[in-house]
């Protein structure tokens, strides 16, 4: 018997590229992730910042990569008596409904758990059509503009 009888051989195409929905879908994935990790700080008074490696010229003249903090900012803010939670993408906020583009709730407390519901809906899918319309949005203006 042979090496090769061995093994299991299939043929297969690699799949290099995720298509732009999912590629979006898994950008706001991301981004709702950090998002939880803002409202944790929230709540335990915090700010949340992430480190960042950029290249930067020393007093030499030399170009040395340097570590930099950068404060995440977040998608919730405090109005009204309670806290309104948007979803972006990019700096645009996404439309949650045709009635709005933000979620209420009393408390701080109650951010988290909105945050968790946007995710499990992103990673459902169920906002991959509201993404699109903000970046079409997007691409209007700014054919407009030109």
């Amino acid at each position: 018997m042979s090496s090769l009888a061995k093994l299991t051989i299939k043929p297969v195409t690699r799949q290099t590229k995720l298509s732009p929905i999912e590629a979006r879908r898994n950008k706001l994935l991301t981004a709702i992730d950090e998002q939880l990790q803002v409202a944790d700080a929230a709540m335990r008074g915090e700010e949340y910042a992430v480190t960042l490696s950029r290249w930067s010229k020393n007093d030499a003249g030399e170009k040395v990569r340097v570590q930099r903090q950068k404060v995440v900012r977040s998608w919730f803010f405090a109005q009204d008596g309670g806290f309104y939670v948007q979803c972006k993408y990019g700096s645009k906020a996404i439309a949650l409904s045709k009635d709005g583009n933000a979620v209420f709730v009393k408390q701080l407390a109650d951010v988290k758990p909105v945050l968790e519901t946007l995710r499990s809906a992103t990673a459902n899918g169920e906002l991959d059509a509201y993404v699109a319309m903000a970046i079409n949005t997007r691409k209007n203006r700014d054919k407009l503009a030109s």
